[in-house]
């Protein structure tokens, strides 16, 4: 299991689909920032109130340069429905295998009632136009996320 990464190292390349089957590769995006977020599952309640919060302060983030990601374990068809349910305006990409994941550190050891499993922590990492993290957020809180986001991207504008 990996450990998170920490600000300042290379974001590690990725190339993974999208809900509609389209090839998302790191390296094609580089040149503008990039906010990734990992999630547990399409269509629970955290992480439905977490893209609706992003789905809220999209245009905000596009008008940093910004560019939005969500990833999950879940397939193209569930993503395709929670997209089109909540109207969510960003990519939401494929990690069925969790190597993605694995790579970030957001899919990590989970203790629920004391029952251990390996499943996916919701983290967000942010990354500069060069593709180097400047920020991540471990076990993240959903509530006013977005705007911790939307803060670092300013800072990264000025």
């Amino acid at each position: 299991m990996a450990d998170f990464l920490e600000p300042g190292k290379k974001a590690p390349a990725f190339t993974l689909k999208d809900q509609d089957g389209n090839t998302v590769k790191l390296s094609d995006l580089a040149g503008n920032p990039v906010v990734i977020y990992f999630y547990p599952r399409d269509n629970t309640p955290g992480c439905t109130k977490e893209a609706c919060a992003f789905r809220d302060r999209y245009a905000e983030i596009q008008a940093t340069g910004a560019q939005l990601f969500g990833i999950s374990t879940d397939t193209a068809e569930s993503h395709v429905q929670f997209r089109d349910e909540f109207e969510l305006p960003f990519p939401l990409l494929v990690d069925s295998d969790h190597a993605m994941s694995e790579k970030y550190g957001a899919w990590r050891e989970k203790n629920n009632y004391g029952k251990k499993s390996m499943g996916m922590q919701r983290s967000t990492y942010v990354l500069d136009a060069q593709g180097k993290v400047v920020k991540v957020y471990k076990r993240v809180k959903v509530d006013g996320h977005d705007q911790q986001v939307l803060d670092v991207l300013a800072e990264l504008e000025s």
